[in-house]
Formats: C-alpha cells, structure tokens, sequence
C-alpha cells in the first residue's frame, strides 16, 4: 500500500480493504459451514449449498427476538392487571383484593432475583418491570379502597416519593436490572412540584420546587452511576430547569422582585450542573449567563421609564460580556468565560437589532419626498416618536466593540459608530441643518477610514498563526483546542475597514444629497462637500477604494454642473452642452492622474449630456462635435488611442450628419463622402503598414458606403447629372483597381459601373425592343445559345482566366 497518500486518502482505503476482508472471511466460514453439513449430514438429505457469495445471515439475532417476546409478555400482564385493577376490582371483597394484588406483587418483585442468580437477564428485566407497573397499581388501588377522600395531587406527590424510594431500594438489591434505578429517577420528579401545587403555591412556588429537583438531579450526575441513571437525571434536570426558566422570564416582565430570585436560582444551578456534564459546560454557561442578564435587569428596568428597558438589558449584557477578557487571572473558567460573553453578545446583539429603525430611517427617510425640489419643506420622518435611548444602545454598542480589540471588534465599533450617527437625526429629532451636518459627519468619518493608510493597497497579508498546542481538559471540560484540516487564513483588518468604511460614506453621503434637495443653497454645499470628500479618499486611498471614489468624485461634479445649469434657469439641451464639461475635466486630468473609474464615470456623464441635447437637434450637432473634440483629445495618449479614435470618428460624423439633417440636406452623397474620405485614407495608411492586407478589409467599408446609396439613389432619380457623376466615379474607381490589381474597388466599381449603364440604357432598350417584331427576340435569344455552345470549351478556359487573375488580385 502506498504510504505516501494524505491520511485521509489512505485511512478510506485501509476502511475499504478491511471491508473487503471481512466479506472474504464471512463468505468462507460459510463455505466451511456448507462442507461441515457436507460432511456430517445424515443419509438422504442432501446439504444446500449457500447462496454463491453471500453468507446466509438471519434476519435477526436470537437475543433481539428474545427480547421481543419478552418485552410483549410484560405488556400483555401489564395490560391484564390494570384490566382486573378497574374493570374487576369491585366483585371482590377487600381482603381478597389486598391478598391478590400483594401476591401477585410480590411474586413479581421476588421472581427476578430467582432468574437473575439462573443467568436468565432479559427475562428477569421484563418480569421486574411489571412488578414496577404493578405497585403503582397498587399505589392507585390504595388510594380508591382506604383513602378516597384524600386530595389527588397531595396522595400522588407523596405516592411517588414512597415509589421512588421503593424502586430505588429494589434497584440497589437486584443491581442486575436496568430499568428501577431510572424508573426511580422519573418518578422523583413528582413530588416537590406536586406538593407544591397540593398546598396551593403559585407560578413562583412550584418553579422553585422544580428547581430544587433539578438541583436533586445534578447531584446524581455528579455520582458515579450507570449511564442510564446519568442520562435520566441530566434529562429530567433539563426540563424541570427549562420549565423553571420560562416561569423565571415570564415572571421578570411582570412580577420583577419574584421572577429575580427565580432566575438566580436557575443561573447557578445551571453553573453547578457545569462541574458535572462537563461537556454542556460551555451551553450552560450561556443559558446560566441569559439568566443573569434576566434576574439583574428585571428589577431595574421596572424602576425605570419604559423607553429605558432595551439600554438596561443591554448594559447588563455588555457587562455580564467583559467577564470573558479576565484570562490570566483565572478566577473565571474558561467554559463560562465563553458562555457568558457570548450570551452577553446575543443581549447587546438584539439590543442593536432594536434600535436599527431610525438608522434605517435616516438612511432612507430623505428618499421619500412630498413635495418637489428646492421647495423648501421637509418630509417628517417616518418614526419620530421613537425612543431617543435607541441612540444609546448603539453607542454602547460601539464602545463595546471597540474595547473587544481585534480585527471584528474595529469592524463592529465602525459599523455601528457610523449607525449612531445616522440614527441622530431621527431619535433625537434635530432640525434641517443638524441632520445634515450628521450625515456629512458620518460621510467624512467613513470615507476617512477608508482611505487612511494600511487599506487595501497597503494591505499585506498577515502569516497564519500557529495551531495552539492541546491543553489538558479541567474540571470544567473547557479547555479544548479546535482541530482544523489546514491553517486559516485571516481576513485583511485593513481591507475590511476600508471596504466598510466607502461603503458606508457612500450610503451617508447619498442621505445627505437626498435630504440637501429640499433647499438649493443645501443642495450646492453638500455637493460640494461631498466633491471635497470623495477627491480627498481618490487621492489618499489605494486600489478598487481609489477607483470607486475617483468615479464618485466625477458624480459629484457632474452634480453640481447639473445643480447650477438648474439654478441659472437653462434649458435641459444647454444643460446637457453644460455638462460636456465633466467629460472635458476628467480628459484633462486623465493626464495627470490614471482613474478608469473616473473616465468610464466621465463617459457615462457625456452619454447622459448627449441625451439632452436630443430634443432640439441644432445643439445636438454641436454637443456630438464637442465630444469628438474630447474624444480626440483623449487619443493623443497611446494607451487610448486606438478606441478614442474611432469614437471621435464616429462623433464627428454623428455631427455632420446631424448638421446637414438641421439644414435640410437629403443628398446621399452629403451623408457618405465624409464617411468615403477617411475610410479610404485610413485604408491605405494600413495597406502601406501592412502590404498583405485585403483590399476588401482596406477599401470595401469606405467604397460600397457610398457607391451603395448612391446607386438607390439614382434608380429613382430622374435627373441626368447624379448618373454621370457615379458612373464617371465609378468608371475612375474601377480604373484604379486594375491599375494596382486591387480586387475590391475593381469588383464595386466595375459593379456600379455597370448597374448605372444599365440605369441609362434602360428606356432605350425598352423603347428598341417595343420597335422590333415580337419573332426577333426569341431567334435572337436561340443564335445566342447555339454561338455559346459552339464556343462552350473556350469559353469557359477564358472564364477561368477571369478568374484566376481576380483571384490574384489584393
């Protein structure tokens, strides 16, 4: 076997060899039990060979059916006693019905100590637990016969205490049986609570009863016992506590003073309990820990205003949380260190869940307008008769995360900084100027972040720690050390930072804008304040952060561009030729500074500038000029010549078209020649930087776009001097493409040519052919064909010829 393969690829082919052994070995002991019947089978009967490879197995063991049969035996005499319990009970007299049910007890209770001591186990079980169905029988036969008039709840809290402790007696004597021990456990569960009820106790009362049995219940699992007896009382405790807790909570909203006791009570048994199920330790600290927060908060919250309950929460939580960071000194241990921070971390977390409405409607509050831009009036925000302690319960929760320390606890405390002041302005109520000065607060504060230095340009990744060496587990079984398949890589504390922080600038710094449109003196500072910002971060930051901010800065410009054209009363067309200044601005700086974020921001501006300008033509000729002459002025950088080239090309183009339409031209020629002339000269510079290229790739686009209008053109063109023209441009075409054996202006020019003789030479055709006697066309169609088929051979050797000297044409 190779033992070079990874573990795991190795142990899963151990496994699998292994099972293939076990096959092989159970296929020959059937074999060998085959040949043994083989062998010594009597005279006349045949042994039947086993089914081939496969051993024959029974559908089940010999002890399952036992057990089986058993176990419905039991049931069946079960059934039967409680049939003669209720249905016959009252044709006997009393003594013969104490004389049979304690026979029959105690022959039940007695027979499995003779069956113990003879090896019969499943029997002796079986038989000993209808001896226990039968004493609570008895239990309850008692009860009808001598004490009637006794309260149900008081005789079955003291009828399952004598059970309990008969049972357990009876499991302590026959320790071979499993089921007495647990069924004392169970049945110990009853009386505190029962009796608590009996003597007329309330919610509190009988909670504490069954705090006191779970505590009962603890100490057994802290003794050593069967498992079954460990797993009844953990059980047992876990609901008995679970009860008293939900009693506990309900108690703390409405009676604080009785609920806190409760709780506390709840809490330490839950730590206690720690010690002994060792490996809940951790769970229950964090239910002991959700107990304390309970217990301490219930009684302050309801001494205070209705507004402060969450922060009360909260702060108890935060506090219960900072028991985690006392490491070096020990006196906490580690499975409660972590159960309590973390059910300090689920109050303050939905704390924060709490108090998230007014960051959500600071954040979006301004999106909803009432009324127009610039109007002057104020959308009233959706929640203001929220509590003001929402704002509280966010800086706590900052502080919070800010002390926790760490990559997540810098990320915690800037998230949720940023949400207090988003959340400002609607819990506090603060005017119009107030609640924008917030935002923009909050945008400067997040786009610091962002870009400040160690983000994401910055960023080097950090070496992945070392796995910390096993630790002994202690009483508490906390000390335990995560097993991971390979080493964890971690998240980049800058990267993270900045990504958050643009991300939230930017969220805030749209607020602002939105809220900044009620007035136009508001609408021009945050525009340029949020210039300012986003410039500063393009120039401070690094990376994708660079970039983003670059392309919002252009945003921002084209804002205000935007907002004075608004201010100054311009038309949507001139503002559009206003706002070809933000495409022009970033051109400009794109020499200076690389920012595709910023161009591509630019572009879109200049599209957006263009469709303005749509509705009055004149000025939209003149915007399409503006932009090729950008667009040519970004060529003259090598790295976005190529592209700026053809999109000047085609702007300038655009404009002329647009021009000669504004003008009334509907002269083809007026349209195609601006396009003819360039494409014509670009051809050739590529013919004579690359001499292999294709006349058809060269000459093709720029010839047939306007030998092909111009040839629809002229079929419906009356007049006299178009067809001259093209046939006199195209006779010149065709001339030069056999001069230089160009195939594609040979081809077209020889095609238009053609097609325009063809124009003029129509009517006369028409006119000839009306002229003749209708037998000449048939007679002279038939000399034709019979001159084509004298001459076919030769005909089709100068036919390939044609070809093959067009074929060798470029």
């Amino acid at each position: 076997m190779d033992m070079n393969l990874p573990p795991v690829e190795e142990l899963r082919r151990v496994d699998a060899e292994l099972a293939r052994l076990d096959a092989r070995r159970a296929e020959l002991l059937a074999r060998r039990a085959w040949l043994l019947g083989v062998l010594y089978a009597p005279a006349g009967r045949p042994a039947v060979p086993p089914f081939p490879g496969v051993a024959p197995r029974p559908e089940t063991s010999p002890r399952g059916a036992q057990n089986v049969l058993l176990t419905l035996g039991g049931t069946l005499l079960a059934v039967a006693a409680l049939a003669f319990t209720l249905v016959s009970w009252g044709s006997m007299g009393i003594a013969g019905r104490s004389a049979v049910l304690l026979a029959v007890t105690s022959a039940a209770l007695a027979a499995p100590a003779v069956l113990l001591r003879r090896g019969l186990g499943s029997t002796a079980e079986a038989v000993g637990a209808l001896g226990l169905v039968l004493t609570v029988l008895d239990a309850y036969a008692l009860h009808r016969v001598a004490l009637p008039g006794t309260d149900g709840l008081g005789y079955t809290a003291v009828a399952s205490a004598v059970l309990a402790g008969v049972w357990g007696g009876y499991g302590g004597l026959l320790r071979g049986l499993r089921l007495p021990l647990p069924a004392a456990v169970v049945a110990a569960q009853l009386p505190l609570p029962l009796g608590a009820l009996a003597a007329g106790g309330g919610p509190a009362v009988v909670a504490w009863a069954a705090v006191l049995t779970a505590a009962a219940d603890v100490l057994v699992l802290g003794r050593p016992l069967r498992g079954e007896v460990r797993i009844t009382a953990g059980v047992s405790a876990g609901v008995l506590t679970a009860w008293a807790l939900l009693t506990g909570a309900g108690l703390s909203l409405t009676d604080p003073w009785t609920g806190a006791p409760l709780l506390l009570g709840c809490a330490a048994l839950c730590l206690y309990a720690a010690r002994a199920a060792r490996p809940a330790a951790w769970a229950l600290a964090l239910v002991a820990g959700l107990a304390l927060v309970a217990a301490v908060a219930g009684p302050v919250r309801a001494a205070l205003p209705p507004e402060w309950a969450v922060p009360v929460y909260v702060v108890c939580g935060l506090a219960l949380a900072a028991l985690w960071r006392p490491v070096r000194a020990g006196w906490i241990p580690e499975a409660v260190r972590g159960g309590f921070g973390l059910a300090g971390g689920v109050v303050a977390a939905l704390g924060v869940l709490w108090a998230l409405p007014p960051v959500l409607v600071g954040l979006l509050g301004p999106a909803d307008r009432s009324a127009g831009l610039w109007s002057g009036s104020h959308a009233a925000p959706v929640l203001a008769d929220y509590p003001a302690t929402a704002a509280l319960v966010l800086l706590l929760g900052a502080v919070a995360a800010a002390t926790a320390g760490g990559p997540w606890g810098r990320w915690g405390a800037v998230a949720l900084g940023w949400s207090l002041l988003m959340a400002l302005p609607v819990a506090l109520e603060l005017p119009y100027a107030a609640g924008i000065a917030v935002r923009l607060v909050a945008t400067a504060a997040a786009l610091g972040l962002a870009a400040r230095p160690g983000g994401p340009a910055h960023e080097r990744p950090e070496p992945a720690p070392e796995p910390a060496p096993a630790r002994p587990e202690g009483a508490w079984g906390a000390s335990w050390t995560p097993v991971t398949a390979g080493p964890v890589v971690p998240v980049a504390p800058g990267a993270l930072l900045a990504w958050t922080g643009l991300a939230a600038g930017t969220a805030s710094a749209v607020s602002a804008l939105l809220l900044a449109l009620d007035v136009r003196a508001a609408t021009f500072g945050v525009l340029g304040v949020l210039l300012a910002l986003f410039t500063a971060v393009a120039v401070l930051g690094g990376g994708a952060v660079r970039e983003t901010a670059a392309g919002a800065a252009v945003l921002a410009a084209a804002g205000l561009v935007g907002a004075g054209a608004a201010a100054a009363g311009l038309p949507a067309a001139t503002a559009g030729l206003a706002l070809l200044l933000v495409p022009a601005g970033t051109a400009a700086l794109a020499v200076r500074v690389r920012s595709v974020a910023a161009e591509a921001t630019g572009v879109a501006v200049g599209a957006l500038a263009l469709a303005l300008t749509v509705p009055r033509p004149a000025v939209l000729a003149l915007a399409l000029a503006l932009g090729g002459v950008i667009a040519a002025a970004t060529a003259l950088r090598a790295e976005r010549r190529r592209a700026a080239s053809w999109t000047a090309g085609a702007l300038f183009l655009a404009a002329a078209w647009v021009r000669l339409a504004v003008w009334g031209v509907t002269v083809p020629e007026a349209y195609t020649l601006p396009v003819t002339v360039p494409a014509l000269v670009v051809g050739l510079l590529r013919r004579r930087r690359d001499p292999a290229a294709s006349s058809w790739a060269a000459y093709g686009p720029g010839l047939a776009v306007t030998l092909v209008p111009s040839l629809a053109a002229v079929w419906s063109d009356p007049h006299w001097a178009r067809p001259l023209l093209l046939g006199t441009g195209a006779l010149a075409v065709t001339l030069l493409g056999a001069r230089f054996r160009l195939q594609a202006p040979l081809v077209l020019g020889g095609t238009a040519l053609v097609l325009v003789t063809a124009h003029e030479l129509a009517p006369y055709v028409v006119q000839l052919v009306g002229a003749l006697p209708r037998w000449l066309p048939p007679a002279a169609a038939g000399l034709l064909l019979l001159a084509v088929g004298a001459t076919y051979e030769r005909r089709l050797r100068e036919a390939r010829a044609l070809r093959e000297r067009l074929a060798r044409m470029r």
